[in-house]
Parts: C-alpha cells; structure tokens; sequence
C-alpha cells in the first residue's frame, strides 16, 4: 500500500467544563481547572471513544483544563500523553475575563467573517488556525495511518473544523467535550464529521 494512502484519523475533543466556562466568561488564566462536571464529561467521552476507536496517542494544548481532560481519557485508554503548545487556546485580548455575550457587544464584531475579527490585544480565528493547523499537518505525517486523541479548545477546535473542511462556513464551537473526527489522507483532510 501506498504510504499517502494511509489514513490518519484524529478524534478532536474539546476539554471538558472549567471553572472559566461555568461561569460563562472567557478565561484569563492557562490554570482554570475542570469543574466536577468537566471531569465527568471527559470520563464519558473516554468511554465514547473507547467503544469506537483504537487511539494510538492522546495530545494536549498546554492549559491545565485540557491536560486534565487528556489525562483522564489517556488513563482510561492506557495511552500516553504528548503536549503541544500551538494548541493553546486562542487569546482574547481585552475580552479575557469578560462574559461571552461581551464579544457580540463589540461594534466591530462581524459575524458574517467572524474570523477576521480580532479583540483588541487578541487572536483572530484565522490565525488560530495557521497555528493550530500546522500542528495538524504535522501529526498527520508523523502519525499516517494511526488515531490520535486531540484535546483542545473551542476556539482551536472551531478553527481545526475549518482547516479539515478547508471553510470556515460550516465551522463552529463544540460543546464541553464535544468531539469533531477528521481525517487525512493521500495528502489532503476528508471533511469532518462532529459528534455531539
């Protein structure tokens, strides 16, 4: 078989509920834990997995709510665990520690190219995924032909939606432990498939 005809699949799963989401405002620090529900959804998407899949790896962004999440999921699979920091959750500038519906006040806010936008001090979606991508990119070489856990954010994971569809028209933000399946092979991503 032709090694570009091996298909790498990834499982994306947004990190469960912390304390930031909770409470419904965007998180200022990398350090905001999962809440009790948070870990209850991880152990239920562990067991989602487990029922359908055959990971080989679980990857984590940097912040403590998805290592927390990774590792409940990789202690459940028996997998180990890699870090990537381009998979940290977008930055919101001004907005951080802001509640959500702050974003939608803002008068440049465009939600028709929505990711343009750009709180001040902050990330556009876009750039997002030209980070977050790049890690894609990168794993579906290193790793063709195997399944691979990704936890992250909603805002990573609404940006990898639209690097593996190759549009930001259908690309959205999970819920908690929402998880997205994405798949790359023979050099370009199939699209992905969400299952909330």
């Amino acid at each position: 078989m032709d090694d570009n005809s091996l298909c790498t699949r990834f499982i994306l799963v947004r990190h469960g509920e912390s304390v930031g989401n909770r409470d419904r405002k965007f998180t200022t620090s990398h350090l905001s834990p999962l809440t009790a529900t948070g870990r209850e959804q991880a152990r239920a998407a562990a067991r989602w997995i487990a029922q359908r899949f055959k990971p080989d790896l679980v990857v984590v962004s940097p912040y403590l709510r998805t290592r927390q999440t990774g590792a409940i999921i990789a202690d459940q699979l028996g997998l180990a665990i890699e870090v990537e920091e381009d998979l940290r959750e977008r930055h919101m500038g001004i907005l951080a520690g802001q509640p959500y519906p702050n974003i939608v006040s803002d008068p440049t806010f465009d939600r028709e190219r929505f990711w343009l936008w750009r709180p001040a001090g902050g990330e556009n979606f876009e750039e997002v995924r030209m980070r977050a991508g790049r890690v894609l990119d990168r794993l579906a070489q290193s790793h063709r032909g195997r399944e691979l856990v990704v936890v992250s954010h909603g805002g990573v994971m609404t940006a990898l939606w639209a690097h593996a569809s190759g549009s930001w028209g259908k690309a959205r933000v999970p819920r908690n432990c929402g998880i997205i399946v994405a798949e790359h092979a023979g050099g370009r991503y199939r699209a992905p498939l969400a299952h909330e």
